[in-house]
């Protein structure tokens, strides 16, 4: 297990600014369960509202936002692109919104149904955390948490919450999908790269979106080829690059039909209905 970092002193009762870092494992195929994406994600809270997002992405887009600089873009760090999603939470309307990206559209998913949770008698500690056992069926799966009373935060990773504290550590029961806390801090300002315009939809028509992606010329932003690395690098109108060995291209000439392939979204979603 990892140990948890703190970085701050004060109470969490006073009105301050939190980031719960999450390593999240996922197996993006059903077909494959010996595949595993392990990625990180940030749960900012200041309170009133909180954001569920991937890190990596985050960091580039921050930096990518003041700059407008493609090399910046190239030399980032890399995120599954199945963790381009953003989830909100306001606290006080018992509200949640699901956003991601479909191409050039901004997709918006409102989604109010949180886990009817059972509070089980059995405890742990987790990286010296305090924790207790609660499960829930959600989603058309089986969900088995650990949360911690310490920390007066009644949320956790991804659309998980209602519980009374921090969800520290959650899985399902395939363990498809995992996700443990491994990080606390405190911070100056929480997330706010939420999209301006939002097309909305239902979870269905998001899956169905995603699922019929396929690629076009018109998706592309800008190309680099890398003959030394032998790669190139393929900027998409939705900010995400695409990464191709040339070796792989020459043994598929139809370029859309192999991007097709690497982008195509998930079949391992997190919520089966």
């Amino acid at each position: 297990m990892y140990k948890l970092l703190f970085f701050f002193i004060m109470s969490f009762a006073s009105a301050q600014n939190y980031r719960f870092v999450y390593e999240y494992k996922m197996k993006p195929d059903v077909n494959k369960k010996d595949s595993i994406i392990t990625d990180y994600m940030n749960l900012d809270t200041d309170g009133k509202n909180s954001y569920f997002y991937n890190s990596t992405k985050y960091e580039r887009d921050s930096t990518y936002s003041v700059t407008k600089s493609y090399k910046d873009l190239l030399s980032a760090k890399s995120y599954d692109q199945n963790l381009s999603y953003i989830v909100e939470k306001d606290y006080a309307k018992k509200a949640m919104n699901f956003y991601d990206k479909f191409k050039t559209v901004n997709l918006l998913i409102p989604d109010n149904e949180t886990p009817k949770w059972k509070i089980e008698k059995e405890f742990l500690k987790i990286n010296n955390i305090n924790c207790q056992k609660a499960t829930a069926n959600y989603k058309g799966r089986i969900w088995e948490a650990w949360f911690s009373k310490d920390y007066p935060v009644n949320d956790g990773p991804y659309k998980f919450s209602g519980l009374p504290g921090l969800i520290v550590s959650i899985k399902d029961s395939e363990n498809d999908h995992a996700f443990n806390l491994i990080q606390i801090k405190k911070i100056k300002g929480i997330f706010s790269l939420l999209p301006k315009s939002t097309k909305q939809m239902t979870f269905a028509e998001y899956k169905k979106t995603m699922n019929g992606f396929t690629f076009s010329n018109d998706d592309i932003e800008s190309m680099s080829i890398n003959k030394q690395a032998g790669k190139m690098d393929i900027q998409l109108k939705d900010g995400y690059i695409a990464q191709l060995g040339l070796d792989d291209i020459k043994k598929n000439p139809k370029l859309d039909e192999e991007i097709t392939k690497r982008l195509r979204r998930t079949n391992n979603y997190i919520e089966r209905n």
